[in-house]
């Protein structure tokens, strides 16, 4: 399946580290789920859904 995290967050105009700030997550995290290095936990994966 295709992360499209990077995309929509782009397209709501957040950075990294404001994306990590609202899913309470490091900057870092953010990093490698964008870089497909990471797969989110379902929680995660839950508010990262809602935001977007």
């Amino acid at each position: 399946m295709k992360n499209r995290l990077e995309e929509l967050r782009a397209i709501k105009g957040l950075t990294q580290q404001e994306l990590a700030d609202r899913l309470e997550v490091s900057r870092q995290t953010i990093i490698s789920l964008e870089q497909g290095r990471y797969n989110p936990s379902i929680l995660l994966a839950f508010r990262a859904a809602r935001m977007f």
